[in-house]
Protein backbone atom coordinates (compact mmCIF):
# COMPACT_ATOMS: atom_id res chain seq x y z
CA UNK A 1 0.00 0.00 0.00
CA UNK A 2 1.19 3.49 -0.83
CA UNK A 3 2.43 5.44 1.78
CA UNK A 4 0.04 8.23 3.43
CA UNK A 5 1.09 11.57 4.72
CA UNK A 6 -1.40 13.38 7.64
CA UNK A 7 -1.67 17.14 7.19
CA UNK A 8 -3.28 19.85 8.69
CA UNK A 9 -4.80 22.34 6.60
CA UNK A 10 -7.00 25.56 7.22
CA UNK A 11 -10.55 25.29 6.99
CA UNK A 12 -11.73 28.67 8.09
CA UNK A 13 -10.29 31.92 9.14
CA UNK A 14 -10.65 32.53 12.70
CA UNK A 15 -12.02 35.67 13.94
CA UNK A 16 -10.55 35.58 17.14
CA UNK A 17 -8.83 32.38 18.74
CA UNK A 18 -7.98 28.98 17.24
CA UNK A 19 -11.08 26.58 17.62
CA UNK A 20 -9.80 23.17 18.28
CA UNK A 21 -11.24 20.87 15.28
CA UNK A 22 -13.03 23.77 13.34
CA UNK A 23 -10.24 25.96 12.23
CA UNK A 24 -7.80 23.46 10.92
CA UNK A 25 -8.56 19.84 9.58
CA UNK A 26 -6.42 16.95 9.20
CA UNK A 27 -6.68 15.16 6.07
CA UNK A 28 -5.16 11.95 5.10
CA UNK A 29 -3.44 12.00 1.66
CA UNK A 30 -1.33 9.88 -0.58
CA UNK A 31 2.24 10.79 0.24
CA UNK A 32 4.22 12.38 -2.87
CA UNK A 33 7.29 10.21 -4.16
CA UNK A 34 10.94 10.60 -5.44
CA UNK A 35 8.80 10.08 -8.97
CA UNK A 36 7.40 13.31 -8.47
CA UNK A 37 10.28 15.61 -8.06
CA UNK A 38 11.32 18.23 -10.51
CA UNK A 39 14.55 19.96 -10.27
CA UNK A 40 15.33 22.20 -7.89
CA UNK A 41 13.25 20.38 -5.57
CA UNK A 42 13.48 17.79 -2.48
CA UNK A 43 11.22 14.92 -0.87
CA UNK A 44 10.76 15.35 2.81
CA UNK A 45 9.61 13.96 5.94
CA UNK A 46 8.77 15.62 9.05
CA UNK A 47 10.73 14.65 12.40
CA UNK A 48 9.94 17.83 14.49
CA UNK A 49 7.13 21.01 13.80
CA UNK A 50 7.69 24.28 15.22
CA UNK A 51 5.15 26.42 16.85
CA UNK A 52 5.28 30.06 17.00
CA UNK A 53 3.27 32.72 17.70
CA UNK A 54 3.73 34.68 14.30
CA UNK A 55 1.69 31.78 12.81
CA UNK A 56 -1.24 33.74 14.21
CA UNK A 57 -1.14 36.11 11.99
CA UNK A 58 -0.65 34.14 8.86
CA UNK A 59 -4.02 33.20 8.74
CA UNK A 60 -5.52 36.42 8.49
CA UNK A 61 -6.18 37.63 4.83
CA UNK A 62 -4.36 40.89 5.42
CA UNK A 63 -1.40 42.31 4.03
CA UNK A 64 1.99 41.30 6.14
CA UNK A 65 5.39 40.22 5.35
CA UNK A 66 4.19 36.80 3.57
CA UNK A 67 1.18 36.05 1.87
CA UNK A 68 -1.78 34.69 3.91
CA UNK A 69 -2.17 31.09 4.53
CA UNK A 70 -5.29 30.09 1.97
CA UNK A 71 -8.43 28.09 2.83
CA UNK A 72 -7.87 24.48 2.30
CA UNK A 73 -3.75 24.98 2.20
CA UNK A 74 -1.66 22.95 4.33
CA UNK A 75 -0.83 25.42 7.71
CA UNK A 76 2.66 26.83 6.76
CA UNK A 77 5.27 25.69 9.55
CA UNK A 78 9.10 25.96 10.00
CA UNK A 79 10.11 22.04 10.55
CA UNK A 80 13.10 19.93 11.03
CA UNK A 81 12.78 17.18 8.50
CA UNK A 82 14.71 13.96 6.95
CA UNK A 83 15.34 14.52 2.76
CA UNK A 84 14.19 10.88 1.29
CA UNK A 85 14.97 12.33 -2.02
CA UNK A 86 16.49 15.31 -3.77
CA UNK A 87 16.85 17.21 -7.22
CA UNK A 88 19.04 19.43 -5.44
CA UNK A 89 22.01 20.46 -4.15
CA UNK A 90 21.36 21.80 -1.20
CA UNK A 91 21.12 18.55 0.62
CA UNK A 92 21.45 14.49 0.03
CA UNK A 93 18.97 11.97 1.03
CA UNK A 94 19.45 11.41 4.84
CA UNK A 95 20.36 14.94 5.50
CA UNK A 96 18.62 15.96 8.59
CA UNK A 97 17.55 19.83 7.38
CA UNK A 98 15.39 22.54 8.21
CA UNK A 99 12.52 23.77 6.03
CA UNK A 100 9.05 25.54 5.60
CA UNK A 101 7.45 22.61 4.72
CA UNK A 102 4.46 22.91 6.64
CA UNK A 103 2.46 20.66 8.95
CA UNK A 104 2.43 17.84 7.27
CA UNK A 105 4.01 14.04 7.52
CA UNK A 106 5.65 14.31 3.89
CA UNK A 107 6.12 16.48 1.64
CA UNK A 108 7.74 18.22 -1.65
CA UNK A 109 9.50 21.54 -1.07
CA UNK A 110 11.44 24.32 -3.28
CA UNK A 111 14.93 24.28 -2.36
CA UNK A 112 14.67 27.95 -1.50
CA UNK A 113 12.65 27.05 1.30
CA UNK A 114 15.25 24.48 2.49
CA UNK A 115 18.59 25.41 4.80
CA UNK A 116 21.16 22.82 3.97
CA UNK A 117 22.42 20.46 6.89
CA UNK A 118 24.37 22.12 9.81
CA UNK A 119 27.88 20.46 10.45
CA UNK A 120 28.06 18.82 13.67
CA UNK A 121 25.30 18.90 15.26
CA UNK A 122 24.47 15.80 17.08
CA UNK A 123 20.89 13.68 16.76
CA UNK A 124 20.69 14.56 20.17
CA UNK A 125 20.59 18.37 19.38
CA UNK A 126 18.61 18.24 16.47
CA UNK A 127 15.71 20.00 18.03
CA UNK A 128 18.25 23.28 18.44
CA UNK A 129 17.79 23.81 15.00
CA UNK A 130 14.36 24.98 15.83
CA UNK A 131 15.41 26.45 18.83
CA UNK A 132 18.80 28.48 19.55
CA UNK A 133 20.24 27.80 16.32
CA UNK A 134 16.79 28.39 14.16
CA UNK A 135 14.69 31.26 13.37
CA UNK A 136 14.24 31.44 17.26
CA UNK A 137 17.26 32.22 18.28
CA UNK A 138 18.03 34.07 15.33
CA UNK A 139 15.24 36.49 15.79
CA UNK A 140 16.61 37.34 19.58
CA UNK A 141 19.69 37.68 18.37
CA UNK A 142 18.89 40.36 15.54
CA UNK A 143 16.80 42.20 17.78
CA UNK A 144 18.30 42.56 21.27
CA UNK A 145 22.26 43.23 18.81
CA UNK A 146 20.55 45.34 16.47
CA UNK A 147 18.03 47.37 17.72
CA UNK A 148 17.88 46.67 21.26
CA UNK A 149 22.26 47.40 21.51
CA UNK A 150 22.31 46.82 25.48
CA UNK A 151 25.18 47.90 27.22
CA UNK A 152 26.60 47.21 31.16
CA UNK A 153 24.93 48.56 33.80
CA UNK A 154 21.73 49.25 31.64
CA UNK A 155 17.93 47.70 32.39
CA UNK A 156 17.01 45.43 30.19
CA UNK A 157 12.96 44.07 30.39
CA UNK A 158 11.93 41.13 28.17
CA UNK A 159 8.30 40.12 28.35
CA UNK A 160 7.32 36.64 27.62
CA UNK A 161 11.07 35.66 28.61
CA UNK A 162 10.08 32.36 29.44
CA UNK A 163 9.21 31.53 25.72
CA UNK A 164 11.25 30.35 22.63
CA UNK A 165 12.84 33.97 21.47
CA UNK A 166 12.34 35.75 25.22
CA UNK A 167 14.68 33.71 27.09
CA UNK A 168 16.88 33.98 24.25
CA UNK A 169 16.84 37.57 23.89
CA UNK A 170 17.35 37.71 27.90
CA UNK A 171 20.35 35.96 28.15
CA UNK A 172 21.94 37.55 25.20
CA UNK A 173 21.25 40.85 27.91
CA UNK A 174 23.00 39.15 29.96
CA UNK A 175 26.20 38.67 28.58
CA UNK A 176 26.31 42.49 27.55
CA UNK A 177 26.68 42.86 30.92
CA UNK A 178 22.91 44.65 31.27
CA UNK A 179 20.61 43.93 34.58
CA UNK A 180 17.80 41.68 32.84
CA UNK A 181 14.27 41.67 34.35
CA UNK A 182 11.96 38.96 32.44
CA UNK A 183 8.22 38.62 32.57
CA UNK A 184 6.10 35.41 32.79
CA UNK A 185 2.73 33.81 33.43
CA UNK A 186 3.86 31.64 36.31
CA UNK A 187 5.85 31.40 39.28
CA UNK A 188 7.46 27.96 37.67
CA UNK A 189 8.76 29.92 34.86
CA UNK A 190 9.97 33.09 36.86
CA UNK A 191 12.18 30.49 38.93
CA UNK A 192 13.61 29.14 35.70
CA UNK A 193 14.12 32.59 34.71
CA UNK A 194 16.27 33.19 37.97
CA UNK A 195 17.50 30.34 38.67
CA UNK A 196 18.71 28.40 35.56
CA UNK A 197 18.97 31.48 33.34
CA UNK A 198 20.44 33.97 35.97
CA UNK A 199 18.01 36.97 35.18
CA UNK A 200 18.30 39.76 37.99
CA UNK A 201 14.87 39.77 38.47
CA UNK A 202 11.51 37.81 37.39
CA UNK A 203 7.93 39.12 37.53
CA UNK A 204 4.43 36.91 37.16
CA UNK A 205 2.26 39.09 35.04
CA UNK A 206 -0.31 37.20 36.93
CA UNK A 207 0.56 38.42 40.30
CA UNK A 208 -2.00 40.72 41.98
CA UNK A 209 0.47 43.30 43.04
CA UNK A 210 2.89 42.87 39.19
CA UNK A 211 2.39 46.72 38.77
CA UNK A 212 3.36 47.89 42.22
CA UNK A 213 6.73 44.85 41.64
CA UNK A 214 7.05 46.29 38.42
CA UNK A 215 7.60 49.83 39.49
CA UNK A 216 9.65 48.84 42.23
CA UNK A 217 12.16 47.06 40.15
CA UNK A 218 12.68 49.92 37.24
CA UNK A 219 13.69 52.92 39.80
CA UNK A 220 16.03 53.88 37.35
CA UNK A 221 13.96 53.33 34.40
CA UNK A 222 14.50 51.20 31.56
CA UNK A 223 16.67 51.03 28.79
CA UNK A 224 15.85 48.81 26.63
CA UNK A 225 12.06 46.83 26.41
CA UNK A 226 12.28 43.86 24.20
CA UNK A 227 8.09 43.44 23.52
CA UNK A 228 6.98 39.96 22.63
CA UNK A 229 3.00 40.69 24.52
CA UNK A 230 1.74 43.74 23.70
CA UNK A 231 -1.16 45.18 25.01
CA UNK A 232 -0.99 46.30 29.06
CA UNK A 233 2.78 45.70 29.75
CA UNK A 234 3.73 47.59 26.52
CA UNK A 235 1.56 50.38 28.22
CA UNK A 236 3.50 49.52 31.71
CA UNK A 237 7.02 49.53 29.84
CA UNK A 238 6.39 52.56 27.58
CA UNK A 239 5.19 54.29 31.37
CA UNK A 240 8.70 53.39 33.18
CA UNK A 241 11.18 54.37 29.95
CA UNK A 242 14.15 56.08 30.35
CA UNK A 243 15.30 59.05 28.00
CA UNK A 244 16.63 57.79 24.39
CA UNK A 245 15.48 54.05 25.66
CA UNK A 246 15.06 51.60 22.84
CA UNK A 247 11.79 48.93 21.76
CA UNK A 248 12.75 46.13 20.12
CA UNK A 249 8.98 45.17 18.63
CA UNK A 250 8.92 41.67 18.40
CA UNK A 251 5.68 40.13 18.25
CA UNK A 252 2.36 40.91 20.60
CA UNK A 253 0.98 38.01 21.79
CA UNK A 254 -1.63 39.03 23.69
CA UNK A 255 -3.83 40.72 20.94
CA UNK A 256 -2.98 37.68 18.20
CA UNK A 257 -6.59 36.44 19.11
CA UNK A 258 -8.58 39.55 21.08
CA UNK A 259 -11.78 40.72 19.05
CA UNK A 260 -11.08 43.95 20.30
CA UNK A 261 -7.36 44.88 20.64
CA UNK A 262 -5.63 47.25 23.07
CA UNK A 263 -2.29 48.96 23.09
CA UNK A 264 -0.92 51.88 24.63
CA UNK A 265 -2.60 54.99 25.33
CA UNK A 266 -1.32 57.99 27.72
CA UNK A 267 1.81 56.24 28.13
CA UNK A 268 2.33 56.20 24.30
CA UNK A 269 3.24 59.98 24.34
CA UNK A 270 6.05 58.84 26.11
CA UNK A 271 7.83 58.09 22.51
CA UNK A 272 7.85 62.02 22.43
CA UNK A 273 8.75 63.53 25.95
CA UNK A 274 11.64 60.73 26.42
CA UNK A 275 12.56 60.50 22.60
CA UNK A 276 12.14 56.47 22.42
CA UNK A 277 13.00 54.54 19.67
CA UNK A 278 10.53 51.83 18.80
CA UNK A 279 11.35 49.32 16.23
CA UNK A 280 9.80 46.55 14.56
CA UNK A 281 11.94 44.08 12.64
CA UNK A 282 11.59 40.65 10.60
CA UNK A 283 14.76 38.31 11.30
CA UNK A 284 14.57 38.01 6.98
CA UNK A 285 15.79 41.44 7.29
CA UNK A 286 18.92 40.28 8.50
CA UNK A 287 19.41 36.61 6.11
CA UNK A 288 22.79 37.77 5.16
CA UNK A 289 24.35 37.97 8.81
CA UNK A 290 22.38 34.32 9.61
CA UNK A 291 25.88 32.84 9.37
CA UNK A 292 27.98 35.05 11.66
CA UNK A 293 25.40 35.28 13.79
CA UNK A 294 24.59 31.39 14.33
CA UNK A 295 28.35 30.92 15.02
CA UNK A 296 28.09 33.92 17.66
CA UNK A 297 24.95 31.81 19.16
CA UNK A 298 26.85 28.27 19.00
CA UNK A 299 29.94 29.34 20.91
CA UNK A 300 27.87 31.12 23.67
CA UNK A 301 26.43 27.56 23.67
CA UNK A 302 29.30 26.11 23.79
CA UNK A 303 30.87 28.34 26.25
CA UNK A 304 27.76 28.13 28.77
CA UNK A 305 26.72 31.17 28.79
CA UNK A 306 23.90 30.50 27.15
CA UNK A 307 21.13 27.94 27.85
CA UNK A 308 17.58 26.48 26.39
CA UNK A 309 14.70 24.28 27.27
CA UNK A 310 12.00 23.18 24.70
CA UNK A 311 8.72 21.91 25.37
CA UNK A 312 7.98 18.54 22.55
CA UNK A 313 4.05 17.13 22.48
CA UNK A 314 4.18 13.78 21.42
CA UNK A 315 1.55 12.59 18.85
CA UNK A 316 2.48 13.57 15.53
CA UNK A 317 0.65 16.00 13.38
CA UNK A 318 -3.00 15.28 15.36
CA UNK A 319 -1.66 17.06 18.46
CA UNK A 320 -1.68 20.14 16.84
CA UNK A 321 -4.38 21.31 17.96
CA UNK A 322 -3.40 20.83 21.89
CA UNK A 323 0.46 22.24 20.27
CA UNK A 324 -1.66 25.70 19.27
CA UNK A 325 -3.72 25.86 22.54
CA UNK A 326 -0.24 25.11 24.71
CA UNK A 327 1.27 28.35 22.63
CA UNK A 328 -1.54 30.65 23.06
CA UNK A 329 -2.26 30.02 26.63
CA UNK A 330 1.24 30.00 28.02
CA UNK A 331 1.80 26.28 28.65
CA UNK A 332 5.01 25.90 27.32
CA UNK A 333 8.73 26.94 28.51
CA UNK A 334 11.43 27.90 25.91
CA UNK A 335 10.64 26.36 22.50
CA UNK A 336 7.36 24.56 21.09
CA UNK A 337 7.53 22.07 19.09
CA UNK A 338 5.24 18.87 17.58
CA UNK A 339 7.49 15.87 17.70
CA UNK A 340 6.32 13.30 14.57
CA UNK A 341 9.31 11.03 14.28
CA UNK A 342 12.15 10.69 15.93
CA UNK A 343 15.81 11.64 13.68
CA UNK A 344 17.01 7.76 14.91
CA UNK A 345 13.98 5.68 13.51
CA UNK A 346 14.49 4.26 9.90
CA UNK A 347 13.46 6.98 6.43
CA UNK A 348 10.97 5.25 4.59
CA UNK A 349 10.19 6.49 0.99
Amino acid sequence: MARQSLQLVLAERPTGGIVPGKTFQLRRVPAPTEADLKEGQLLLESLYVSFDPAMRGWLDDRRSYVPPVQIGEVMRAMTISRVLASRSAKARPGDIVTATLGIREVGIVNENLVDPPMPGLSLDRVTDLLGVFGITGLTAFFGMTKIGEPKAGETVVVSAAAGATGSVAAQIAKIAGARVIGIAGSDDKCRWLKEELGLDVALNYKDRDFKKKFKEVTPKYIDVFFDNVGGEQLEMALARANTFARFVMCGGISQYNSNAPSGPSRAFFNVISQRIKMQGFIVFDYAKEYQAALAQLAQWVAEGKLKRRETIIKGGIASADEAFKQLFQGGNIGKLMIEVKKPEETARL
